[in-house]
């Protein structure tokens, strides 16, 4: 399997996972937004509860130059160490929420 599809499908494992712990509600649904094509994927959740509005991602990633990007993580776990047990190479695992100037202190991708 070359490296791309088998990160694609990490990617996609992790978010299918992570969604299937925080079920939709008759409010709030949880949807996965996979764009193959440009390579974004998303954990959204949108719906009312109690009265307020809840809408937003709960977890970004993108590839890029065949490396994952970390885009955003609004949950408490580890998701790179998610990658890695996925087969995802260190070297490839970017925590773009960061700055470049700390990205080098991660152990991880640093661009």
């Amino acid at each position: 399997m070359d490296k791309l599809k088998k990160y694609r499908e990490a990617v996609k494992y992790i978010l299918k996972d992570y969604a299937s712990l925080s079920p939709s509600t008759n409010e709030v649904t949880t949807q996965l937004l996979f764009d193959n094509e440009n390579d974004h994927y998303q954990l959204m959740y949108v719906g009312w509860q109690n009265g307020r509005r809840i809408y937003g991602a709960v977890i970004h990633m993108d590839i890029m130059n065949g490396k994952v990007w970390l885009q955003y993580n609004g949950t408490e776990e580890d998701l790179a160490q998610s990658l890695l047990d996925q087969g995802v190479e260190r070297e490839d695992i970017v925590f773009g929420f960061k700055p470049v100037s700390v990205r080098k202190h991660t152990g991880f991708a640093t661009i």
